[in-house]
């Protein structure tokens, strides 16, 4: 069990960052630990982002700088993958053709108009966000990013659930599809929902509590309306999927929490 939980953390962190980890098993059932351990993963990306928020907030910039600094760090430290996943997306659903051209027009390496519009919006929504979150204190500005971060890998363990198939026999979503059985990953989403509202209490007493548990639950429910309609369209999930789902439950729960 101890060396399945080292390669499953590797395997998280192997693939849902840039980070310099390398996967050395890459098998189901590596799989499904390595998504049980994605909110893992989370948690050091959210933390490297709000490093730099915290110290441009010290050091006298503005929340909006802080905000423009903890949104783009995610994206270097997994260079784009993500928020290229989403514009893929995008542009698969907004073609509105049938699943296999949608995944063909996926696999494409250019971006269309609506993989453009999206990404920027969803960027723009995220920056706004921490900056309203800055604006009132670095510590709420670097718990928000944790917890989003946290939040964002969390979706990928609840998409990698049993009964979700993949769109594709191969890639990242063929590997881990229908890897985690359903009442782990509620363990999971309940431990993660226990830990943000504690996080959220030391910083602000019982409403921040609520506050970062809902934010949690708004996190997750915007990924899974993404999901159900990404499986209807496509007939599963691939990675470009999981990219934008992350980046769904990243902004919805930063909306939420910015608008406490």
């Amino acid at each position: 069990m101890t060396s399945l939980n080292i390669h499953g953390i590797r395997f998280a962190f192997g693939t849902l960052t840039a980070l310099p980890v390398r996967v050395s098993r890459w098998d189901r059932t590596t799989a499904r630990a390595g998504m049980l351990c994605a909110p893992l993963a989370g948690l050091a990306v959210g933390l490297l982002a709000a490093v730099p928020g915290v110290l441009l907030l010290l050091g006298g910039a503005g929340p909006l700088m802080a905000a423009v600094a903890s949104a783009a760090l995610p994206a270097a430290v997994t260079r784009g993958l993500h928020l290229d996943g989403l514009a893929d997306t995008a542009d698969g659903l907004g073609s509105a053709k049938p699943a296999e051209d949608a995944l063909r027009i996926m696999k494409q390496s250019d971006v269309g108009p609506f993989g453009v519009i999206t990404v920027v919006l969803v960027l723009l929504a995220q920056v706004a966000a921490l900056a309203g979150l800055y604006g009132r204190g670095w510590a709420d500005g670097a718990l928000g990013t944790v917890a989003a971060a946290v939040t964002a890998r969390l979706a990928l363990t609840l998409a990698s659930r049993a009964g979700i198939p993949p769109a594709r026999p191969e890639g990242l979503g063929a590997a881990v599809a229908g890897t985690v059985p359903p009442l782990r990953a509620l363990a999971v989403c309940c431990a993660v929902a226990v830990c943000c509202a504690g996080a959220g209490a030391l910083l602000g007493g019982h409403g921040a509590a609520l506050r970062h548990a809902l934010a949690v639950a708004a996190g997750l429910a915007a990924a899974q309306l993404m999901l159900r309609h990404c499986v209807r369209r496509f007939g599963g999930v691939t990675g470009d999927v999981f990219g934008a789902l992350e980046e769904t439950a990243a902004t919805a729960a930063l909306v939420a929490l910015s608008l406490g």
